[in-house]
């Protein structure tokens, strides 16, 4: 009698290794059917080169490169949120291996194309990895939600929908969940290669109280968002950053800046260094949301924002333009890349500049800056704030003599009006200078700050030249990561503080009282103090 031979519920050892022998078998089959794919689209693409004009292999090799690259941080993205592409947990291996070789392949071509743009500029350090934050919520939810000052009693309320179809409404009111007003805006969606944008909502909102806070809603659907307005009076607190990015370092910079209270923030110029990969914007815009829908931003662009390289033939500014518009047409401005506005109720003019726009004598942004500084009556605005990008004063490596050309063009309108205080941004470090005009110290000129190290990607400039020719002009220097604060105190003072990331607590690296050049006293600033190093 035939014995029964027990069976096992588990397979058995050799079964597996088959398996996975098998497996391996079909992932090498694979691999070698790519690899024959390749070999014939290299084929395809040489017969191309030798047959096709020039011009329409490019436009061929913008759609790969574009479709390729879309794809990629697709992948990414749906890595950050946990869901699977491939449905297999070796293929999400093998695919997100890819994704990140193309995203590091992607970002070495295009350093190495600002590089080859000014070949003598600065070698900075390695960059830092970026901070991909991604959207895990419904299409029809708000995000990348940010805010900005729309003349003296109303707020710009701007964010995006991946659902097409949402909205363009901001409900709000003083009580959370109930809306005692409501607005409408328009809405629209830009193209980049194949990538194409979600919908980008703007809606003003008002009239509004003055240091009130207000809570909202965006398109009827998702979480309810909570401002505050800017004061209509003296004091008020600016937060000025620059050259911020999506970094680890961009992150510890929005934590300090938002572990105390401020009005208003300022940046100039360089936000998302999305650098034409433009789901970069998206998750730029998810980072700073929890700071950005809660108080004003106000910004102009920097040489990131432009992404218009030479065989492309995008128009420049076309992302920034539509997902951060600012007041210009209030201020008499024909662009969105320089514009004006007023704070504390008038007591504070800020004027913010664009270093890649004509401004030269004769050109558009040149006559309106002279309208927009004559039209300032320094009685009634004691503070006179002017942002841009490039600085026109620099002691480091980096950026050497780039706001030079602009410093010559518009120097003496600036110096005419009394501005008080010039930030820009660029060289990634922190600089502060006396007060200057000509390259001379002058106490009836500002005090020049850059202020551009937000954080990006690019790293720190870190090395100052000693014996440059304004040297003598420049006060205090590091190159550390942080952000700083203008508190306008009344008419005739201000205090600004300069605060490094890396220190455990919230200290103070540099600290300087302004006296307003309006102010009957003329008077240089008084000196600033700064820590030992540490």
């Amino acid at each position: 009698m035939a014995t029964a031979v027990p069976t096992s519920p588990f397979p058995r050892v050799g079964t597996r290794k088959k398996h996975t022998i098998a497996f391996l078998l079909r992932a090498l089959l694979l691999m070698c059917i790519a690899f024959r794919h390749v070999v014939a689209l290299i084929r395809i693409c040489c017969h191309i080169v030798i047959c096709v004009p020039v011009g329409s292999v490019l436009g061929v090799a913008r759609i790969l490169f574009a479709a390729a690259n879309e794809r990629s941080l697709w992948c990414m993205n749906q890595a950050a949120l946990g869901r699977s592409v491939t449905g297999t947990f070796t293929g999400d291996l093998m695919v997100g291996a890819m994704a990140h070789s193309w995203r590091v392949l992607v970002q070495g071509l295009t350093s190495l194309v600002f590089l080859c743009a000014r070949a003598d500029e600065y070698v900075r350090p390695p960059p830092s990895p970026l901070v991909l934050t991604a959207h895990d919520k419904p299409a029809t939810h708000p995000q990348q939600v940010h805010i900005s000052v729309v003349g003296t009693n109303k707020m710009r309320i701007s964010w995006v929908t991946d659902d097409r179809n949402m909205p363009s409404v901001v409900e709000y009111g003083k009580s959370r969940g109930n809306y005692t007003a409501s607005a409408s805006g328009d809405n629209a969606t830009y193209r980049y290669f194949l990538y194409r944008s979600g919908t980008i909502h703007h809606v003003t909102i008002g009239p509004l109280d003055p240091s009130t806070t207000y809570h909202y809603r965006c398109g009827k659907a998702g979480d309810e968002f909570t401002l505050r307005t800017p004061p209509a009076s003296l004091p008020i607190e600016l937060v000025v950053i620059g050259d911020l990015g999506q970094t680890e370092w961009t992150a510890s910079t929005l934590s300090h800046i938002g572990g105390a209270d401020y009005d208003m923030l300022l940046l100039p110029g360089d936000l998302s260094y999305a650098d034409t990969q433009q789901p970069l914007w998206d998750s730029f815009g998810r980072l700073v949301q929890p700071l950005a829908s809660a108080r004003p931003w106000m910004v102009t662009e920097g040489n990131h924002e432009i992404e218009a390289l030479p065989v492309v033939e995008f128009a420049p500014f076309v992302a920034y333009n539509a997902r951060w518009r600012m007041p210009f047409e209030e201020s008499g401005s024909r662009s969105n890349l320089y514009y004006s506005f007023d704070a504390a109720g008038g007591a504070a003019h800020v004027v913010m500049l664009g270093s890649y726009v004509d401004f030269e004598e004769g050109s558009e942004q040149h006559a309106w800056l002279e309208r927009d500084l004559a039209g300032v009556d320094r009685r009634r605005t004691p503070w006179l704030v002017v942002l841009l990008h490039a600085p026109w004063y620099n002691t480091n490596q980096a950026h050497q003599g780039e706001g030079e050309a602009m410093r010559a063009a518009m120097e003496r309108l600036l110096y005419e009006a009394r501005v008080d205080v010039v930030f820009s941004g660029h060289v990634h470090a922190y600089e502060r200078f006396t007060r200057i005009y000509d390259n001379e110290a002058d106490s009836r000129g500002p005090m020049y700050i850059t202020i551009g190290d937000g954080g990006n990607r690019e790293g720190l400039a870190l090395k100052f030249i000693k014996d440059h020719k304004s040297a003598h002009l420049s006060v205090f220097q590091e190159a550390s990561f942080g952000h700083g604060r203008l508190r306008i105190v009344n008419e005739t003072s201000a205090v600004w503080t300069w605060h490094r990331n890396d220190d455990a607590y919230a200290t103070v690296r540099d600290e300087v009282w302004l006296e307003s050049l309006a102010s009957p006293k003329l008077v240089m600033a008084t000196a600033g103090h700064h820590a030992d190093e540490l």
